[in-house]
């Protein structure tokens, strides 16, 4: 089946970042696709922990997705599946890989839309990513790191796993519809409030990525990422801008602190575990 739903996390020094809020959006996509969880929310939060103290990365990738499960073939009826829960922890994922995902990547407007919302809520992480793969492969094709949609309505949308944001006269806009809700995005909202710089969702067109003064994505795979060019053509001076680094700065001194934080060893530690194991 094509509905399943997942969510990725991660830690860093052994501590997970923004952990509830992945797990209330895991739990949201879950409930619209109509998904049965086998555990309960604190099973999954003991699971993502176990996983990394057995993966013995500190800095992980923690990936948890739910799938409709298998199906007689004597029905179509979805709603006599069993649900299946998978986890694991791998090393932490750089997206573009660590080098491009701190300095500046190049990404493709692609002329692939973005499947509508009307057709599959873009608000859950979901496996029905035809419309990602195919214009990530057309931007590999153009010489680009990876790629940005533009919805049907003609407005941008989001990248192949990455929320996508631009820098205007000092201010921070981002897409507002037809987009996953990114908990790291949610985060540079959070980052500018500290920072005194204003932030907004809106409506984007395309032709604004040519005249902005900066651009960058947000995704857990990478953090704050600067974009230095468009289509093969620099984004203002090419370079990452000077708010982006920034953002990304401060981002990556708070998680170092622990910021947002919980501990692995205090979920293995904690009353619930000790409860499932006895």
């Amino acid at each position: 089946w094509g509905d399943t739903a997942y969510d990725v996390t991660s830690t860093w020094n052994n501590w997970f970042f923004m952990l509830e809020e992945h797990l209330d959006r895991f739990q949201k996509s879950v409930d619209r696709f109509q998904l049965k969880s086998p555990y309960s929310r604190d099973e999954i939060r003991t699971i993502c922990a176990e996983c990394v103290q057995r993966s013995g990365h500190s800095n992980a990738y923690v990936k948890l997705q739910m799938s409709r499960g298998v199906l007689s073939s004597r029905t179509v009826d979805p709603r006599l599946t069993d649900s299946k829960f998978v986890a694991y922890a791998i090393p932490y994922v750089w997206i573009w890989g660590e080098e491009k995902c701190r300095d500046g990547a190049n990404l493709y407007l692609s002329t692939f839309e973005r499947v509508s919302s009307k057709a599959v809520d873009q608000r859950i992480k979901n496996y029905n990513r035809a419309d990602l793969v195919q214009a990530r492969f057309q931007a590999l094709d153009e010489g680009c790191d990876d790629s940005i949609l533009c919805g049907p309505d003609g407005y941008l949308t989001e990248g192949s796993g990455y929320n996508i944001l631009l820098v205007k006269d000092g201010k921070v806009a981002s897409p507002d519809h037809n987009v996953l809700e990114g908990v790291t995005r949610s985060v540079v909202s959070e980052l500018c409030a500290l920072e005194g710089i204003a932030f907004e969702l809106r409506k984007i067109h395309p032709d604004e990525l040519s005249d902005a003064d900066e651009v960058f994505a947000s995704t857990t795979a990478g953090g704050i990422m600067p974009v230095i060019r468009i289509s093969n053509k620099p984004v203002a001076n090419g370079e990452a801008g000077t708010l982006t680094r920034q953002l990304q700065t401060r981002y990556w001194e708070k998680r170092e602190q622990g910021w947002h934080g919980t501990r692995i060893d205090e979920i293995l530690e904690s009353p619930v575990r000790k409860a499932s194991t006895a």
